[in-house]
């Protein structure tokens, strides 16, 4: 099945959550496809965007919306981009994240949530978490030794692998049809 057919059944059910892709961490996918999921999931009103995999306007007749859910090897290093993506509305699931840190599994969490109060804050002050995430999360170090030892052990990590989900933007396959 689809995950835009799933995602509209389940906004249809009223359904509380579903994962929705991280565009970063090891479930990546391409941002786009994963920002027209996150709309079909939480909008009212979603108008065409074929640039988000969106082919056609739909209104939700005020149903209420479904959490996106990102998890899959996200660590403090992704908060930034969790955040431009999903914003301070969603369910961020850190594994070995939080289990991972070198001070156990509370300042682990701590941790998440000191990096995420810091890019909300920073996003609410206007600033570019694209640009300036890396930046925002090492001025957040310095008030917090459980999130510097976190940035630390996560320095190194990075997944890389090729979206599987991606957009055909061929146009000419679209005149041939």
């Amino acid at each position: 099945m689809h995950f835009h057919v799933l995602a509209k059944a389940l906004h249809m059910s009223s359904g509380d959550h579903i994962h929705s892709g991280t565009v970063v961490g090891k479930l990546e996918g391409e941002r786009e496809i994963t920002l027209g999921f996150v709309d079909l999931l939480r909008d009212d009103f979603i108008e065409k965007d074929r640039s988000r995999s969106i082919y056609f306007t739909q209104d939700w007749v005020s149903l209420p919306g479904v959490l996106p859910v990102a998890s899959g090897g996200i660590h403090v290093w992704h908060m930034p981009a969790l955040t431009e993506t999903f914003g301070d509305d969603s369910v961020l699931q850190f594994g070995r994240g939080t289990l991972g840190h070198p001070w156990g599994n509370a300042p682990g969490a701590v941790t998440n949530r000191v990096a995420l109060e810091a890019c909300v804050q920073a996003l609410n002050k206007g600033r570019d978490l694209a640009t300036e995430g890396n930046e925002i999360i090492c001025e957040a170090t310095k008030w917090s030794p459980k999130l510097a030892a976190a940035c630390e052990v996560w320095k190194e990590i990075k997944f890389e692998f090729q979206a599987m989900d991606t957009l055909d933007t061929d146009t000419d396959k679209d005149k041939k049809r």
